[in-house]
Parts: C-alpha cells; sequence; structure tokens
C-alpha cells in the first residue's frame, strides 16, 4: 500500500457520513490519516470505573447508555438531555443542560466512552456536560494490538504507562475510530514503507527519529517523551519544508534581473527633507538598506517591520520617489512605475493622502485605484487636488506609462490593469495577503519588480523566518521624535465610569475617541446564548442616550457600504464626529492625529497584537493620549493578557508574549499559511527554526531541482500547494 493511496480504497466500509468527515479533517489518503496527529493523550491510568470515581473529579468512562430522556428543570424549565452510563462496578446519571437534541443520538445499550466532571455530593453525584464519543471500540481491544505494535517497533523499551490519543475528530468519526483506523495500517507496515522527507544525515544532525520510528512514537507512545520526540520531529520536518519552498523561490528570484534603479542621492536627501518631520534613525537606515538592494542587479526581496506609527509609509514614499524619478534604460522620457497594495479602501484612501502631502512640492503623478473609484493626482485643473478618472482611462494612463505611483486595493492585481515599467511593488500589512496575492503582484510585469513586504503587525522571528523565509528582513524600532506613550489602563465593569470622565475631558480639549465593540448587531436570542458582547449598533445608541447625550457619534463597520465609510471616515478625520463606535475594522490604517483616546470592549476577544493596532489608532500625534481595555470576563488567563497588553513596551514584546501563550495560530490565523498546529508550536523554538533555514539554504543551494531528494520535493510541493489553500 502506497501512502498516496485513498483512503476509501482501504476502509472499503466506509459510509457517506465518514467519508464526509474524514473529507472535513482534510484525510484523503493513508498518508493524510498517518500526518493526522493526536491533538492529546489520556493515560491508562485516567479511565476509571464508575465506583471509584469522586465529586469534582475528571474522568473517562467506558459502559452502556441506559435511558435516555429528555426532560425540563423544575424552576426555569430548562431542556436537559439525560442518560445513564452503566459499568460492571456501578452506574451513574449523565446530565447534558440546554442540548435536548444530545438525548436523541443515543440508544438503549450503545457502548461509549465519555470524559467530563462529576458534580453533585454524595449519592446524588452526576456526570455534567460530558463529552461523549459513540464508537464501540473497546479500550482493551485498542490495547492488545495498537500499543502491542507500539511495544515492538520501539525495541525492547518497558511499557510504563498506555498513552490513549485523542484525536482532532469531525461528525462521523470520533477519536476512538481514528485510533482503531491507524491501527489497521500499522499492521500493514504501510508507515515502514514511506520514505522519509527528511536526509539522513540531517536526522542524524538534530537526533531526530526516522519517519517510521515518529509515526508510531507520535500515535502510540509508550510514555510522554516518545510523543514529544516524535512532535519536535514533525515540526522540523514541516518547517523544513516550508523552508525548502522559501529558498528555492528565492533562488528563482535571485536569478532574474531587475529594472535598474538610477540613485540620485542628493535628491533623495531633499526629498526627505521636506517631509513634515525629522526622519528617524531607524526611517534612514531602512531606507539605506533598501537603496543599497536598488543597487544590485537581481530584484530586492525584503520585509518592513515596524511598530503603530514608525513610520513605515515614509520609508515606502521615500523609496518610490527614488524609483518614479528614475528613467527606463535608453530612454529620454517616462519613468519607471510603483505600485502599492492597500488590504482596504480605507488605507488605500489614506496612503493615497499621505502620499499626496509629500509629493506635494515634486511634480510626480500618483493614482489610486480601488473596488470603487480610480483618481489621480495632481488635477490638470487645479494642481492641489486630485481628480476622478474612469477606469479605462486610469487603465490606459497606467500602460502608458503616464502614472509612475499607482496606489489601491485588490483592483491593483486584475488582470486589466497593466504597467509599461514596473519596478518596485509595495505590499502594506503584507500578512493580510497571501503567497498568491504578493505572486501575481510580482508577476505582472515582464521583469521582476523589487519586493518591499511591509507590516506593522509585530512578527515574532521565528514567524518570520518561516512565512517570510524568501525575504530579508529590516525592522523599525524607534518612534518619531515627540511621541508619547499611550497611557494604557485595564478596567472591570465596575470602573467605567473612569474611562467615561477622560473622555469626556478630551472631547472638552477639542480631542476625538474610539469605542471599539466585538460585534457590529445584537445576536438573535433565539438562536445564540451569549449575550455580554457589546455591539456596535447597541453601544452607540446607550452612549448617545445615557454617557454622552451632547456628543456626535456615529458607527463603523465591515458590513457598510464602501461610500458609507468613506463619508464616515471623512467626517471623522474633519472632526464633525466626536466619537466613532466601531468594530476591529479600524485597526489597520485610520490615521486622525485628533483622536485621542480609545475604549475597547470586550478586549479579551482580541488577540494581543491585534489590540495593540487598535491602541495604535491614538499615537498618531504629539498629545498625550489614552487607551481603557474593558474585558467582559476575569479569568487568569485574561488577567495575565491584559496585564502583558498594558506593561509591554512595543509590540514586539506583546506578539512574543502571545506566541509564547496562545501559538502562532492564534495571532496570524496559522489555518490561512496552510501550517498546521505542530509546526505552529515549533515557532516557540528559535533554534529549530534557524537550523531548519541553514539546512534548507545549503540543500537548495547544492541541489536546486532536488533531484537527489525525491521524498523532500513532493513534502515542499505539499508545503507550498497548502501555503496557497487562502
Amino acid at each position: 500500500m502506497h501512502s498516496g493511496d485513498l483512503i476509501e480504497q482501504h476502509f472499503t466500509r466506509l459510509r457517506s457520513e465518514q467519508k464526509r468527515a474524514l473529507h472535513k479533517l482534510g484525510i484523503r489518503t493513508i498518508r493524510d490519516l498517518l500526518y493526522h496527529f493526536p491533538a492529546r493523550y489520556e493515560s491508562s491510568g485516567d479511565v476509571g470505573t464508575i465506583a471509584g470515581i469522586a465529586a469534582g473529579a475528571e474522568v473517562t468512562l467506558y459502559g452502556t447508555v441506559r435511558k435516555p430522556d429528555i426532560r425540563k428543570t423544575w424552576k426555569s424549565r430548562r431542556p436537559v438531555a439525560e442518560a445513564w452510563l452503566e459499568d460492571a462496578s456501578g452506574k451513574i446519571k449523565m446530565m447534558w443542560f440546554s442540548q435536548p437534541y444530545i438525548a436523541k443520538t443515543l440508544h438503549d445499550g450503545m457502548v461509549v466512552k465519555v470524559s467530563g466532571k462529576v458534580a453533585g455530593a454524595g449519592a446524588k453525584i452526576y456526570l455534567a456536560n460530558p463529552a461523549i464519543d459513540k464508537s464501540p471500540v473497546a479500550p482493551d481491544a485498542v490495547h492488545d494490538s495498537l500499543f502491542q505494535q507500539g511495544r515492538t517497533l520501539q525495541q525492547g523499551s518497558t511499557l510504563d504507562a498506555a498513552l490513549y490519543p485523542i484525536y482532532p475528530e469531525s461528525q462521523g468519526v470520533s477519536s476512538l475510530w481514528l485510533m482503531h483506523a491507524v491501527r489497521k495500517v500499522f499492521e500493514t507496515g504501510a508507515h515502514e514503507r514511506l520514505e522519509d522527507p527528511i536526509p539522513a544525515d540531517i536526522l542524524a544532525r538534530y537526533k531526530l527519529p526516522l519517519l517510521s520510528s515518529a509515526l508510531v512514537f507520535i500515535h502510540a507512545p509508550q510514555k510522554q517523551s516518545d510523543a514529544d520526540a516524535a512532535r519536535k520531529r514533525f515540526a522540523f520536518e514541516e518547517v523544513f519544508a516550508l523552508q525548502v519552498v522559501m529558498q528555492k523561490r528565492r533562488q528563482t528570484l535571485l536569478r532574474e534581473k531587475a529594472l535598474p534603479v538610477a540613485i540620485d542621492r542628493s535628491k533623495l536627501a531633499d526629498f526627505i527633507a521636506s517631509f513634515p518631520f525629522p526622519a528617524t534613525k531607524a526611517q534612514m537606515h531602512a531606507i539605506d538598506t533598501i537603496v543599497a538592494d536598488f543597487e544590485k542587479s537581481h530584484p530586492m526581496l525584503r520585509l518592513l517591520e515596524g511598530d503603530v506609527g514608525s513610520g513605515k509609509t515614509a520609508v515606502a514614499a521615500a523609496t518610490a520617489y527614488l524609483v518614479a524619478t528614475s528613467l527606463p534604460t535608453g530612454r529620454v522620457a517616462g519613468a519607471l512605475q510603483v505600485a502599492y497594495l492597500c488590504p482596504t479602501e480605507i488605507l488605500a484612501k489614506q496612503h493615497f493622502s499621505t502620499f499626496v502631502s509629500y509629493f506635494r512640492d515634486h511634480p510626480i503623478p500618483i493614482g489610486l485605484i480601488t473596488g470603487s473609484e480610480c483618481r489621480v493626482f495632481p488635477s490638470r485643473v487645479r494642481y492641489e487636488e486630485s481628480a476622478k478618472l474612469s477606469k479605462a482611462t486610469f487603465r490606459k494612463r497606467v500602460a502608458d506609462g503616464l502614472i509612475p505611483i499607482v496606489i489601491g486595493t485588490h483592483a491593483l492585481i486584475e488582470k486589466s490593469l497593466s504597467f509599461k515599467y514596473f519596478a518596485y511593488a509595495i505590499i502594506d500589512e503584507q500578512h493580510r495577503f497571501g503567497t498568491m496575492h504578493r505572486q501575481k503582484l510580482a508577476t505582472k510585469g515582464a521583469i521582476a519588480p523589487h519586493l518591499l513586504s511591509m507590516t506593522a503587525t509585530p512578527i515574532p522571528r521565528t514567524l518570520a523566518l518561516t512565512l517570510y523565509g524568501d525575504l530579508d528582513l529590516t525592522v523599525l524600532d524607534e518612534m518619531p521624535l515627540g511621541r508619547k506613550s499611550v497611557i494604557t489602563e485595564v478596567l472591570d465593569t465596575k470602573k467605567r465610569e473612569s474611562a467615561y470622565e477622560r473622555v469626556h475631558a478630551e472631547l472638552a480639549a477639542g480631542h476625538q475617541a474610539y469605542v471599539i465593540c466585538p460585534r457590529i448587531d445584537e445576536p438573535d436570542p433565539a438562536k445564540e446564548l451569549a449575550l455580554q458582547a457589546k455591539s456596535v449598533k447597541a453601544e452607540a445608541a446607550r452612549l448617545q442616550k445615557e454617557v454622552f447625550p451632547k456628543a456626535i457619534i456615529d458607527i463603523l463597520h465591515s458590513k457598510m457600504k464602501p461610500g458609507e465609510k468613506e463619508d464616515v471616515m471623512k467626517r471623522f478625520e474633519d472632526g464633525e464626529i466626536n466619537i466613532l463606535v466601531a468594530t476591529s475594522v479600524v485597526e489597520v490604517g485610520v490615521n486622525v492625529p485628533n483622536a485621542t483616546v480609545i475604549l475597547i470592549e470586550g478586549a479579551e476577544r482580541f488577540g494581543l497584537a491585534q489590540l495593540h493596532q487598535l491602541r495604535g489608532r491614538v499615537i498618531r500625534s504629539t498629545h498625550q493620549s489614552y487607551c481603557f481595555a474593558l474585558p467582559e470576563s476575569a479569568g487568569e488567563t485574561t488577567r495575565e493578557r491584559m496585564k502583558a497588553f498594558k506593561n509591554a513596551k512595543n509590540g514586539f514584546e506583546l506578539a512574543e508574549y502571545d506566541l509564547a501563550l496562545r501559538g502562532a495560530g492564534e495571532l496570524y490565523g496559522g489555518r490561512q499559511w496552510g501550517v498546521s498546529d505542530i509546526a505552529m508550536e515549533a515557532l516557540k523554538n528559535i533554534k529549530l527554526v534557524e537550523a531548519a533555514r541553514t539546512e534548507a539554504a545549503r540543500l537548495v543551494a547544492e541541489d536546486p531541482g532536488l533531484r537527489n531528494y525525491h521524498a523532500l520535493a513532493e513534502r515542499a510541493s505539499l508545503a507550498d500547494r497548502e501555503m496557497h489553500l487562502e
């Protein structure tokens, strides 16, 4: 049997719901099954008998279901599903509150495994809302086969305690079913015939187990250290495969020729001197680094990381100026062109406005293209203004090379927009675009452009090395002169009034405020019980009526039409709105220097990096600014995260903390990148990531086509495809 065999060919009696569940879990082949790793393990000691349990304990029990039924509680009339669980030692009641449908999924005599907490006291103990596994596989049957197989393969080590794997499951396929399925595959010896994608010398260098051994260790460990060794190996394998993809991409691009950029440092110095603020040392270093890249014959590949308000747009503008004032080779007229890709229309218009202010004294046309409009600066009628153009006219001017700098949203990468002398691609908020977007932009011209990716979301170094392994990294770690730190307070609901007092004071001083809510609308109570989270619409109405009756309050959220959003933002920028109640749609790119205070409702519902971005909305001026985080819950995890948010000196510190606490998947939507949970865990280990990067770079340099590494080439190809599944 080959690992690429479809699972239906091996498990011929699969029911339609099982096939659907397996596909939902991403399991289509035997290899997929073997790479569907347990989320955790239970010791055989965790499986108890009903007679031996006590109130308050977390237990796992195997038994037979008796008398499933539905009733209503006496006082609240809340529906309750209930049933008895019976084993050889006794029986115990199971109860599921407000989940009557569970009773309908059970029948008398069904053999199940249940896990949950023992509630009640004395003779009236019961299992409260236990998780239930309906697979009829008994633990002793599994132990005798799967774990005996593990004992044989692990070469004589003693079995201290059997660890039962608990798998991510889906309706139709339980964890026990998956454990049984893996056992069947192990019995065929198919795992031993898989070719290892990690070369033998690398396995030896980092003391990693062979693939066949690692598969047994992770699915059937005798002790936790076996599982840990296997997870480390598979984490290295995935990060290594990703790095191979990145290094191959980098090698390909480095072999290409870039359009030569004319470097006139005195003109560049004059342009930077015309900024409305002095450039920081960090900005000058970033500009110098990019200029040095322009002087090379191959395209630049660089990631510019900068904390909120550190001035990345100024770096982009200065380097864009250099490109837009360069003549194409052999030409006496025309200029090289720059494309600046933004994730949202609000951000694109913001950057267009900023560029216009930077270039006002430098006669270089700047274009804006979004889904709703096209504009060009300067207007032929009035130089100081921009003018609207039809999309057809705009596209023609870009295609003729008459607009050197084009700023836009996804409309920028549509096939209908072509450039004449495309030399420089800038991508803002890189993490909001996938690899495909970057490649589409990078291949718009006949010659590969220089590429600058930028992000204000601080990325831990391990994540940057993994997700952007083909890019060189530059960090802006200095704030502009005169910027004051935001005073951050975390308040419980009883102290909300002090936040409102500060808002009153800021409004009285002529400043503005943001209030951020997790929801847009109030949910339908019939469909959802969690009503705690505040909504934009209801909170705006409440604040207007009860707290700030004299203030002008408006709302902003993602479901509004582009024209409505633009109108609200324009009025907020012009000071016509005092308080903007919004969702996290304002997280990136909204720049209103007069806004000096932000209240974040339901703060624990946002990631720390996102909270930092929101706080960055009030760090746009030299005024003292304030941020109030108002969490709805007060658990230990919430307290720890809010403490980190309040005390962190910068976003990079916060990002590292969030990575350690919750994992990169929480930070950046790991699934967006096709990076598995096991690889995300590896991102907490800088040595592992750097080792994978070093080995990948060496191997690709020696054998760019991976002709001598067939299994690795397949594994890298799979990693590449998964990264494109956005």
